[in-house]
């Protein structure tokens, strides 16, 4: 019998992959309900969450006993072996020591992203998952959509020739923004982490992943530009529903929250992040009182809201990234160009311009929508199949967000940020 916890090229487990959830919050509600759908057979078989309706939540839905609900992650990682591997859906600034505990403990990780808030505590995190000879999977689900990997499929076969360079376009949406970066946990350098970690960290993977060489140097440009309190029109209230201007507002928390303008499936899922209940007096109270009813322009925010990213790789390929809140929210607009042809894809179609013959082919990848909300195209689904297989059936292969890329990857976001700060080239 194979009751090796840990992925061995070859070495299939013969019995349910068995996972235990540190976080219980929209990521981790999100990654759990997943592993329940896979068609590994992967089960929940323990929960680590201080909030306890939302420990009590997963218990009912996963069937866990109380024996295996637990308030704190320390509780599950002293609790003896429950499981074979963790999935660490906790706040950024929180994965590094979870992350190591459980690495030591013999388990294989599934980690949110980014891995961690400084380049050290990254290293930290690769260094210490090779000692204990486990896997860690980063969760760049952007990695595991049919649409990317179609991409990289066309790529490796020469459609486009040699890659010379690749433009690409992360539009984050405006509501979005004002939701997850001015308003939301994401919106602080001070308190948390800059926006290009945060958000970007997927898209600077991507671009890794799909470009396939080492980067070598950095340069970026970006600021803070709309969502401050000198852009504040005047009249505005502090709060949206004591506002008279809330009408004509783009951003007026209403209209997200309450009015559904942006479609139901997304306004329940981020009024859900905002009023931790959907019911009309839990969100009344939350944009009465919580920061997400709060102004835009009157704010504690810092992060930017809009940045570009210049990258040199191996052999003189380049990139150049561009990540923007003044966008509908919508799929990842990429350009790859090449010796021998031209590639253009929108996170699901995928054209491809022929030079020798111009004649254009085009794919159609029938990816899900953009959003958290959505599934990430198709990623966060693809993530938790591959995971679970990849070690249900001892295929290393179908885990591609490794330790080793993703610190790779992660040192990049770091290097950008220093140049922008700096106004500089910084050389990897």
């Amino acid at each position: 019998m194979n009751t090796h916890h840990n992925l061995r090229p070859g070495l299939a487990l013969d019995r349910p992959l068995r996972i235990a959830l540190v976080g219980a919050g929209a990521r981790g509600a999100a990654y759990a309900g997943l592993v329940a759908q896979a068609p590994s057979g992967a089960v929940i078989v323990a929960v680590a969450e201080p909030r306890e309706r939302q420990r009590e939540q997963i218990a009912a839905e996963h069937g866990l006993p109380p024996e295996a609900l637990f308030e704190d992650w320390h509780e599950l990682a002293t609790a003896g072996r429950v499981a074979d591997a963790v999935i660490i859906a906790t706040q950024d600034a929180d994965h590094v020591e979870p992350a190591l505990v459980f690495a030591g403990l013999g388990y294989d990780i599934l980690l949110e992203k980014p891995l961690a808030l400084s380049a050290a505590d990254c290293v930290r995190i690769g260094e210490a998952v090779r000692a204990a000879e486990v896997t860690l999977a980063v969760c760049h689900v952007m990695r595991y959509t049919r649409y990317t990997k179609k991409l990289v499929e066309l790529i490796d076969q020469g459609a486009v020739g040699d890659v010379i360079g690749v433009q690409h376009l992360e539009p984050i949406g405006w509501w979005h923004f004002a939701h997850s970066y001015v308003r939301g946990n994401w919106n602080s350098i001070r308190q948390g982490s800059p926006m290009l970690l945060a958000k970007s960290s997927h898209d600077i993977d991507w671009l890794a992943h799909v470009i396939g060489r080492r980067a070598l140097r950095v340069s970026s440009f970006g600021a803070l530009t709309h969502f401050r309190h000198d852009r504040r029109p005047e009249g505005a209230a502090a709060r949206c529903v004591d506002c008279k201007l809330s009408d004509s507002c783009a951003y007026a928390a209403q209209k997200l929250y309450v009015e559904g303008r942006y479609g139901e499936p997304a306004r329940d899922y981020f009024t859900l992040v905002a009023a931790d209940g959907l019911d009309e007096e839990s969100v009344a109270r939350a944009l009465r009182e919580g920061p997400y009813g709060r102004c835009v322009y009157d704010h504690d925010n810092d992060v930017c809201d809009n940045q570009v990213v210049n990258i040199e790789y191996e052999g003189g390929v380049t990139a150049s990234f561009t990540v923007t809140a003044f966008t509908p929210q919508e799929n990842r607009h990429t350009r790859v160009f090449g010796s021998g042809g031209q590639l253009t894809g929108d996170g699901r179609h995928i054209e491809v311009l022929d030079f020798a013959t111009n004649e254009t082919t085009r794919h159609d990848t029938d990816a899900e929508g953009a959003s958290a909300a959505d599934g990430h195209g198709g990623g966060d689904r693809g993530l938790i199949e591959d995971f679970c297989r990849g070690l249900s059936e001892g295929r290393p292969e179908l885990i591609t967000s490794d330790a080793e890329a993703s610190v790779a990857s992660h040192r990049v976001v770091f290097a950008a940020e220093e140049a922008r700060l700096g106004g500089k080239i910084v050389k990897l």
